[in-house]
């Protein structure tokens, strides 16, 4: 009961984007042009977005990714997504709205997206306008990949499927949040079971739309870990000039060598209990100075205190 429109990064992106295949060749590595035509596919799947969620006329997203929109429009055209005529201008031309439809429209984004950051981008988008995301991850063997490679028409080199077998990045539940409604398939083959499980990860996309403020929550999650880890960093380079000096202070007061080892291994271990509490936050949480700067205050007058030990035996 949905409709679905497939979007091949392999029909969008021109071929030439990715530089020369020669036959033995060595794999091509990415190139600007292809950096750039990446972002214009996007530039023109947030247009027609736009188009769908706003119900309005679609127009391009300027003269810079002219090559990517004709061919993104040729994509939707070939599917029946373009209403009007088809000589009509471009900023005439409109598409199928959610109000005009029946039905829940599905976008496919079919590509590898073998980086995090790419599939982050259409997560980004998702969220800028309160629409469902999902992921479908098929798992692949490498000889297979080598295989089913060679039998395509234009197949691409063996080393550029092994670079991208080593590059590739999947779906990381724990660390990514915004992964979370994702599945990972055998890419050997399909089973019954698979197309159940697809159904209920798009039912539940579809029914769990992506709401702009969950990026905020992660984004200040993940500054206050930024600042977190700085905070530990500049306390242990503190702790460690501290330590430092107060060895020196020790061998000049005559502190007995056989004793320096001893008292250098009970420095360390206070610096990493001081640095551990500064991890976990405890009894820093409600101070309004800085945490860092209250650490290595306390540390310094522990430190003096271990070394007074050893100095006034």
């Amino acid at each position: 009961g949905w409709d679905c429109a497939v979007f091949p990064y392999d029909d969008l992106i021109p071929p030439e984007a990715f530089g020369p295949r020669e036959p033995g060749a060595e794999p091509p590595s990415p190139l600007p042009g292809w950096k750039r035509s990446r972002r214009e596919v996007l530039q023109c799947l947030e247009s027609f977005v736009r188009a769908l969620v706003g119900a309005e006329p679609l127009s391009g997203p300027g003269a810079a990714a002219l090559p990517a929109w004709e061919r993104f429009v040729g994509c939707c055209r070939r599917q029946g997504l373009l209403v009007g005529p088809a000589g009509s201008q471009a900023g005439a031309r409109s598409y199928r709205t959610p109000a005009a439809a029946s039905r829940p429209l599905f976008l496919v984004l079919d590509d590898n997206f073998y980086y995090q950051s790419m599939r982050h981008e259409v997560y980004q988008l998702a969220r800028k306008y309160s629409l469902s995301f999902c992921q479908l991850f098929l798992e692949c063997p490498l000889e297979c990949c080598l295989q089913r490679n060679r039998r395509r028409s234009h197949p691409l080199p063996d080393q550029t499927i092994c670079l991208m077998a080593r590059k590739i990045e999947m779906p990381d539940l724990e660390k990514n949040s915004w992964e979370q409604n994702s599945l990972v398939l055998n890419g050997l083959d399909c089973t019954v079971e698979d197309n159940e499980q697809i159904i209920n990860l798009l039912a539940t996309a579809l029914e769990n739309p992506v709401k702009q403020n969950e990026e905020n929550t992660e984004q200040k999650e993940a500054d206050r870990a930024i600042c977190a880890a700085s905070t530990v960093h500049r306390a242990d380079q503190a702790c460690r000039r501290a330590i430092s000096q107060t060895m020196k202070d020790a061998k000049d007061k005559n502190v007995l060598p056989s004793e320096m080892k001893s008292l250098a291994e009970e420095l360390n271990k206070l610096k990493a209990e001081f640095l551990e509490d500064l991890r976990q936050g405890d009894g820093l949480k409600n101070q309004s100075s800085d945490p860092a700067t209250r650490v290595i205050s306390s540390f310094q007058h522990e430190a003096t205190n271990v070394v007074n030990k050893y100095i006034f035996k």
